[in-house]
């Protein structure tokens, strides 16, 4: 989805040529013709859609100075850029006390007017990764901070809110990728213990013989190699929360030991002579299904029953369809501002692959998606050909041969960048498979139609070019179009005129 502008300026005129100029660039435009009016929106229930205002400096109803200052009471962090033919220096230095992100005079070019937008959205999402980060290394993160409009999430959301109440011992359940994490984190951040430490363990990737010093620390010379003291994993986390990741990989003798300090409170370092009293909120997480590995002897079952107190189930990303486009916009607007790339979004025949993959490696494996397309692509929107491998998955497959490209060209899945030229980015996203989804030979008719399919979409239904690029006569393509029953596909032209010129080219 196009990230939406509103436009405020009391002349029509004007309010036309911008929203034209602010299209062409890809983006969507409101527009109001006061600045009353523009509050009213803004304050409304799409004030959310609105990424950036346009602002006329003199209007009729209400100056561009007044609207700033209200609008900076309500939405302080919404970008505004003034518009006006005062271009005076005092007129400028006042707009952007007034807390205006930018000044321009008219009349701006529109290459002018979409550079100055597009500065402004950047900086806001790195303004706003900023403060996310800031907020998750002080340990602060809400669930308000995480990108999430899925029923299925918004319960887990409802849960951790509830959690994040008490000091209760919590489990969360889910595949790898699914954002675990960063719901623990939510939790501590919502809770009475937000800024104060949070520490990780990884169970399944701490060497077995320093599981025990990793978690409850070792005194100085307690064992070879023991040159200093190790307070250890439940003393760094002290007041604050203990995220036991993959817990179902402990090992069974160290489930012992976790089990003592959970239940007495306190933890007994690796060669001291009395235990140590720590205060630590206790949260596990796995992808493993705990209650089977209790039944099959891997995992104790007391243990079990101790961290699983408040079960929190986060729903895989293929469960929860409705959070893949706005994880996408999300991870496009992030990545477009690092890699300093004007990037709107995606397509919708885009959108539409992403949101029907499976993702087997879950969010983490759709924001490195988005990280490798956003970097390799070449125009302002993401299209099919940008996901060569979920494209692959999905059977569709990228056409590394590209019609408009070298008919040398290596195959995606051949490790060679299938990435060069603006006109290959712009080739059809497809390759044609000559087997069926059973794995039978199809049909050479089959093939043909779609192979005619793929030209007339990447052309545009220029019908000249698609029989060029084909290698066949204007008349022929027509009398395929006819033989194969594709005569009202959407080429672009008429289809009655289309099919009149298949049934003379047949005829």
């Amino acid at each position: 989805m196009a990230q939406t502008i509103l436009v405020v300026d009391d002349d029509p005129v004007q309010r036309r040529l911008l929203e034209a100029a602010i299209t062409r660039s890809g983006m969507q435009v409101v527009t109001s013709p006061g600045g009353g009016l523009a509050l009213e929106l803004i304050n409304g229930p799409r004030g959310e859609q609105i990424a950036l205002m346009l602002l006329d400096l003199v209007m009729p109803d209400m100056g561009g100075l007044e609207v700033l200052a209200r609008l900076r009471q309500t939405n302080p962090d919404l970008p505004v850029i003034v518009l006006t033919a005062k271009g005076g220096i005092d007129s400028a230095v006042e707009a952007m006390r007034a807390g205006a992100s930018d000044f321009l005079v008219k009349p701006a070019s529109p290459e002018r007017i979409a550079i100055s937008i597009r500065n402004q959205l950047k900086i806001g999402t790195l303004s706003g990764e900023v403060t996310r980060l800031k907020k998750r290394t002080e340990n602060r993160l809400t669930f308000d901070d995480l990108v999430a409009q899925s029923n299925e999430m918004k319960q887990v959301f409802r849960l951790g809110r509830r959690a994040a109440q008490s000091n209760i011992p919590i489990l969360i359940e889910g595949e790898s990728g699914a954002g675990k994490e960063l719901i623990a984190r939510a939790i501590q951040g919502s809770s009475e213990r937000a800024g104060r430490p949070f520490v990780t363990v990884n169970c399944g990737a701490i060497p077995e013989n320093l599981i025990e010093s990793i978690l409850f620390g070792h005194e100085k010379g307690s064992f070879t190699g023991a040159t200093e003291k190790h307070l250890g994993k439940f003393q760094e986390a002290d007041g604050g929360t203990l995220f036991l990741d993959e817990i179902g990989e402990l090992r069974l003798d160290m489930q012992v030991k976790l089990l003592r300090a959970l239940q007495e409170g306190e933890v007994d370092p690796v060669g001291s002579k009395r235990p140590v009293k720590v205060d630590v909120r206790i949260m596990s997480a796995t992808n493993r299904d705990l209650a089977l590995r209790v039944r099959d002897g891997h995992f104790r079952e007391d243990l079990y029953y101790r961290l699983n107190v408040f079960p929190i189930v986060v729903p895989a990303l293929r469960d929860r369809r409705d959070d893949i486009p706005e994880l996408a916009r999300h991870f496009i607007a992030r990545f477009a501002a690092e890699e300093n790339k004007p990037m709107s979004g995606l397509t919708p025949a885009a959108a539409s692959l992403l949101e029907r993959f499976s993702w087997p490696g879950n969010v983490r494996q759709l924001e490195n998606t988005i990280f490798r397309a956003v970097v390799l692509c070449e125009s302002e929107t993401l299209d099919i050909c940008d996901f060569p491998q979920i494209a692959t998955a999905m059977g569709i497959e990228s056409n590394m041969q590209r019609i408009a490209g070298s008919p040398d060209r290596p195959l995606a899945n051949s490790g060679s960048s299938p990435y060069s030229t603006a006109a290959q980015h712009h080739a059809s996203p497809y390759a044609l498979s000559g087997t069926d989804t059973a794995g039978h030979m199809r049909k050479l008719e089959d093939v043909e139609a779609e192979m005619i399919r793929m030209a007339i979409a990447r052309y545009d239904g220029h019908m000249s070019e698609v029989a060029r690029r084909l290698g066949i006569g204007r008349s022929t393509l027509y009398r395929k179009l006819k033989e194969l029953g594709l005569e009202h596909i959407d080429s672009g032209e008429p289809s009655e005129k289309l099919g009149e010129q298949a049934r003379r080219a047949a005829g």
